[in-house]
Parts: structure tokens; C-alpha cells; sequence
């Protein structure tokens, strides 16, 4: 099936072609669109540019893993324009980390709200080191029944790859949640692992890095439903998938190794 016009997605990060995240972010998307029949025209946008490339030019943003970024100040203020405008933004890994810096700063108020990677003496420390890092971890992740998560995934347990060592400070997940940053998706001992914003169409956050597990054989559910948003910000756009959407991926125990 052709498309008639391709969905340009806003890749917001520093590319570097020797970061498997990175390279499994653009195929992530490539493997998603080629199941939807529809074509995805991703540009990286660098978070120290001054995003000159117009924002309201794409259709979706995604928040690429990578941190810490060349410029906090720049990736905030993208991720800032996709919450306000109601464009569908996934982030994965830093994504997810940055997602929750901008909405604590934006949102709650919070002007010193910090991260531990870039400021890791500040008072106001939303994001903080783990207490074990994750990085190159396998998971387990517990979907929040009902969700707009769970829906995705077409089940309430799944395993996830990480390449993080930097999550959200449970201190602040009150005052998130009260806002309508909500956690969807939590690990083992209940720490967060995905958000979603409420009365957003499509505002999604993980702490791993679901494109690592996107083949073209199966593509992640989380990509396929952000391109799927995506195009639906588009005139004349209908979208069905060329086949059935099946549960991703079976429960591995906490803290499993990668995969040969």
C-alpha cells in the first residue's frame, strides 16, 4: 500500500550513529510505518540548535534516549510545545526523564526541579540515580489495568530493555500524578516506568527503551501506536494495520541479563 504523504516526526536529541538506541529509534519508527502502510519522514532535531526547523511542521515528536543532551534548555522547550499543542510525543529513556523534568518545571511550578546527570548537588532533585542502574538490564514492567498503556500492549506484563541509571524521584510522584502525569506502567518493587498524561490524545514516557525490542517482523507497540497518533494529526490519513496487534513480549524476572 503507498502512502499518499509521508508524517514527518521531530526526533528530538543529539544523533550519534554509534548509539544503538539511536539507530534502533529510527528503525523503530521505519519498522511501525511499513505495518501501518505509510511513510515516516523522522528528522533529529539537536537540543542545541534553537530548533529553527519550525516545530508545528511535524506531526509527532519523539524524545530520544542520549543523556545527557547538549542543551536541557532545548529538548525542554520541544517537549514543552508537543504537551501544549496536543501533538503525540513518546519519549524513551532520557525522554522519559526529561518528559518529567519539563512538566515538574512547567506544570508544577517546580523552576529548580533538577536532574541528577546534569545537576547532581541541587536542592530540587527530580530525577536521581537508581538505586541500582539498569543499564543493560531486561525487566519486567507492570501496566497499570485499564491504561492507555496496557491497551497498547494488549496485556498487563511485559519485558522491557533498559540503558538508564536515572528515574524518577518517588518523592514527587504525588504531586505529579495530582497534575495528570500519571504512572502507567511500574518495575517489581512498584518504581516508575512509564507515564502518560491525562486529556493528552497521545503523551507516553518510558524509562526504557522500547526500540530495542522493534523488529520488522514485529514492531513495538509503542511505536506503532505513536505513528499511528501521528498520522492521525494528518488530513485524510485513515490507518490500518496490515495485521492484528499481538502481546508484546512474556515477563522475564527482575533485573535479567540482555539477551544473547
Amino acid at each position: 500500500m503507498e502512502s499518499e504523504k509521508s508524517i514527518p516526526i521531530g526526533i528530538i536529541g543529539d544523533f550519534d550513529a554509534s548509539r544503538p538506541t539511536h539507530v534502533a529509534t529510527e528503525a523503530g519508527l521505519s519498522h511501525a510505518a511499513t505495518e501501518l502502510g505509510v511513510d515516516v519522514e523522522a528528522s533529529w532535531l539537536p537540543t542545541h540548535a534553537r530548533l529553527e526547523m519550525p516545530l508545528e511542521s511535524f506531526a509527532g515528536f519523539l524524545v530520544a534516549p542520549g543523556s545527557p543532551y547538549r542543551s536541557v534548555d532545548g529538548a525542554l522547550r520541544a517537549i514543552r510545545y508537543a504537551r501544549e499543542r496536543a501533538r503525540p510525543l513518546l519519549g524513551t529513556c532520557g525522554g522519559f526523564q526529561h518528559v518529567i523534568l519539563e512538566f515538574a518545571r512547567n506544570v508544577l511550578g517546580l523552576q529548580k526541579a533538577a536532574h541528577a546527570e546534569y545537576e547532581p548537588h541541587a536542592a530540587e532533585l527530580v530525577i536521581e540515580p537508581l538505586t541500582c542502574s539498569l543499564s543493560g538490564q531486561r525487566a519486567a514492567v507492570f501496566l497499570k489495568p485499564g491504561s492507555t498503556a496496557a491497551s497498547y500492549y494488549g496485556a498487563e506484563e511485559v519485558t522491557e530493555e533498559y540503558r538508564c541509571s536515572f528515574g524518577l524521584a518517588a518523592t514527587y510522584i504525588p504531586a505529579l500524578e495530582r497534575a495528570g502525569l500519571t504512572i502507567s506502567g511500574e518495575g517489581a518493587s512498584r518504581e516508575p516506568r512509564i507515564v502518560t498524561l491525562t486529556g493528552h490524545p497521545f503523551y507516553i514516557a518510558t524509562l526504557f527503551v522500547p526500540q530495542l525490542s522493534s523488529t520488522p517482523q514485529q514492531p513495538h507497540p509503542l511505536f506503532r501506536a505513536f505513528v499511528t497518533a501521528s498520522a492521525g494529526t494528518l488530513p485524510n490519513k485513515p490507518l490500518q494495520p496490515t495485521r492484528a496487534a499481538q502481546p508484546f513480549g512474556r515477563p522475564e524476572p527482575e533485573g535479567s541479563g540482555p539477551r544473547g
